[in-house]
């Protein structure tokens, strides 16, 4: 019992994700094949890049839970404005400054406005969706017109065998583990999630700190959404409001980075896709209910949500800033 207590959370979830996939493998035939495997991570790919923005912002002290609603209405704005004509390359820069002007706001209003990041995202988030639906498109679902073939290659291409969106996360994971571990604004990012009153007097830029943040996390949140597109030639603008920002949520918390800030890093997304990845294909692979699938990550989200709360306890100044 002594050495259970000694393992951190990211070594019991990826002990969780190996027994699930060993008992998936006896119960299931064919789940450890390689074609399933790579469509397993293949299919958590976006999920992941997503837990990659997510996880920054959360180290950082805050949430962002308008991550998919601006990454839905901006990538759907790109594909519109490529279907009107406009080159491929000034679509995708214009949906991209949009997307990181956003974040900026988002940024702006928790840092300067002092709004709580669980209300001022939520808030920003259905503004969004609102907008975009009413003044940049008119469609639930934008497709992939034929100028924006080349974008396909990211979500359905293959290298040496292996699905290019694998490629992608890998790549995200890495330049967010470079950044927490070796720059600068990695470093601050991390102070102020772990103590924002000592990051101030020591100098640390706290406020534009905060904004970095959530132009990162709407950055990363951007290349997840053109993934995405590529991946089934079009975007659903459905999927901001649905449940998937608390599936990015669960990736986070359930890969042990602590809601509090300042503690965890990109190892712990890693897991934590890793472990929701082998539960989901599981799941489909068993036909269980898409209804019955939202109750058991439901229960795991609130789980992980209650250890988090106990190994990493609100101190008063959390409280203060209101943030999750």
């Amino acid at each position: 019992m002594q050495g259970l207590g000694r393992l951190s959370q990211e070594q019991i979830v990826f002990g969780l994700a190996v027994l699930l996939c060993a008992g998936f493998a006896v119960a299931l035939p064919g789940f450890l094949t390689t074609n399933n495997v790579l469509n397993l991570v293949r299919s958590v790919s976006i999920l992941g890049i997503l837990g990659v923005a997510m996880g920054l912002v959360v180290i950082g002290r805050g949430i962002d839970l308008s991550l998919v609603a601006l990454m839905a209405i901006s990538v759907a704005w790109t594909l519109s404005l490529i279907q009107g004509g406009m080159p491929l390359v000034q679509a995708i820069g214009i949906g991209l400054v949009f997307s990181l002007f956003v974040g900026a706001v988002n940024g702006w209003i928790v840092a300067y406005v002092e709004i709580p990041a669980i209300f001022a995202t939520l808030a920003m988030g259905t503004l969004v969706y609102g907008f975009g639906r009413y003044y940049l498109f008119d469609l639930d679902v934008v497709y992939m017109p034929p100028a924006g073939a080349p974008l396909l290659w990211l979500g359905q291409g293959t290298l040496l065998g292996v699905p290019v969106p694998i490629y992608l996360f890998a790549l995200v994971c890495l330049g967010g583990y470079l950044f927490l571990r070796y720059a600068r604004g990695g470093r601050y990012l991390r102070s102020v999630g772990d103590n924002i009153l000592a990051a101030r007097i020591t100098g640390v830029p706290v406020r534009p700190t905060i904004v970095m943040q959530y132009v990162l996390s709407s950055l990363i949140g951007y290349m997840a959404g053109i993934v995405t597109a590529a991946s089934v030639a079009s975007m659903n603008t459905r999927v901001a409001i649905s449940t998937y920002v608390y599936d990015v949520i669960l990736v986070v918390v359930l890969g042990g980075i602590g809601l509090s800030g300042g503690k965890g890093g990109i190892r712990n997304v890693i897991v934590g896709t890793l472990l929701i990845g082998v539960l989901l294909n599981g799941m489909t692979i068993m036909d269980i209910q898409y209804t019955v699938q939202n109750v058991i990550k439901g229960v795991i989200l609130l789980t992980a949500i209650v250890i988090d709360t106990i190994v990493n306890p609100r101190d008063e100044q959390t409280a203060q800033q209101g943030d999750i």
